[in-house]
This record gives C-alpha cells, sequence and structure tokens, in this order.
C-alpha cells in the first residue's frame, strides 16, 4: 500500500452519488452482483451467526441477504440516502440495526462473530485502512470470520485497489487471522478470514 495514498472519501462523495442515482452500482438488477453475493454467502464457513456487522451496507440489497444468515445484524454506512432505501428494504426484519456511521473513525462498541468488509476498503485511506484492521481483529470474536470481498480492476477515484485491501488482512506477521476460504474471479476477489481461537 502507498502510505501517501489519498485520503478516506467522505460523506459528501457518497451523498451525491446516491441523490444522483439511487442504485448507481446496479445491486438490485446486476447478474454479476448477484453473483457475487450468492458466492459470498456461500463462502461463510459458518450457517448461522449470532452477531454480524456490516461495513458500507449501501441500499440494503447484500444487507437482506446477511440477515437471513445473523441472529442479530448492525449495518453502517456513511450515506443517509442509502441508509434510508436499506431500512425500507429491511423494515419486515426487526433483527437488523442500522447506524450512520463514518468507520473506521468510528466504531460500535460491541464485538461479532461474523465481520463484512464488501466493497468498501478501497474506500478508505491506507491509514483508515490499517485504523479498521486494528479494530477488527479486537472486535471480531474468537472462531469468528471476517469477509473481505472487493472489486479488483483499478479505479482512478478510489485510494486503495481491492487487492491491497485484501493483502493488508493476509501479510500480517504475525497474525491472528487465518485464511479459510479464498477465490478469486476475472473482477473481484473473496477472502473469508478466521480469528484465531
Amino acid at each position: 500500500m502507498n502510505p501517501k495514498a489519498p485520503e478516506t472519501l467522505t460523506s459528501p462523495y457518497f451523498e451525491k452519488i446516491y441523490q444522483t442515482n439511487p442504485d448507481p452500482w446496479q445491486f438490485e438488477t446486476s447478474r454479476y452482483e448477484r453473483e457475487k453475493y450468492f458466492a459470498s454467502l456461500t463462502a461463510l464457513p459458518t450457517p448461522c451467526y449470532q452477531h454480524g456487522f456490516e461495513v458500507g451496507g449501501s441500499i440494503g440489497v447484500l444487507t437482506r441477504l446477511l440477515a437471513g444468515r445473523c441472529h442479530r445484524l448492525l449495518s453502517v454506512d456513511i450515506s443517509p440516502t442509502a441508509q434510508r432505501r436499506a431500512q425500507r428494504r429491511c423494515a419486515d426484519q426487526p433483527h437488523v440495526e442500522f447506524q450512520i456511521m463514518q468507520f473506521p473513525r468510528e466504531r460500535p462498541g460491541q464485538t461479532f462473530d461474523l465481520i463484512v468488509l464488501s466493497e468498501v476498503g478501497y474506500y478508505l485511506s491506507c491509514a483508515d485502512l490499517l485504523r479498521a484492521r486494528e479494530w477488527i481483529i479486537q472486535a471480531l470474536q474468537p472462531g469468528g470470520h471476517l469477509l473481505l470481498v472487493h472489486w479488483t480492476p483499478f479505479v482512478e477515484d478510489y485510494p486503495l485497489s481491492g487487492d491491497e485491501v485484501h493483502e493488508c488482512f493476509l501479510e500480517m506477521t504475525p497474525t491472528p487471522l487465518t485464511r479459510v476460504y479464498q477465490a478469486r474471479k476475472e473482477r473481484h476477489r473473496i477472502d473469508v478470514l478466521s480469528r484465531s481461537l
């Protein structure tokens, strides 16, 4: 990772995108997204988690799918516009909680047995990704899973690449996280890491 990489993308960046287009990345309609979501859920080693945490839940398409795998789920996003849509989508899922949060500068006070970082890590600066990694290691319960899913082609707006996000977690030495699943497709990669007992 380049320590001089651009700063973390902030709320005005995403608010402008969501106010211009309610589904800017075609989460609701794209075959690519549907297949990636299916692959992401299939990669999770545990059928049901007690308490999940989703970073950057956007308009809630993946959130709703994760809700079926968690007894409780906290989904956070930086965009109020996106999160209002997510709340409407999951209105019949009372075990899903939503919060507006600038992660990792703001963080929940709980621990989790599932943390999902899907298509959001590359929006962070190098320093913020390291801050996120440190918090995730502390907040992930022993035996819990971290799901990493990211687009791998270069995007000029983003401070980091998807590969840089994943390698940030995989290159820790010594590491409290063990990779238990990996898959790489033409445009994205999935890694599942387990917290040491």
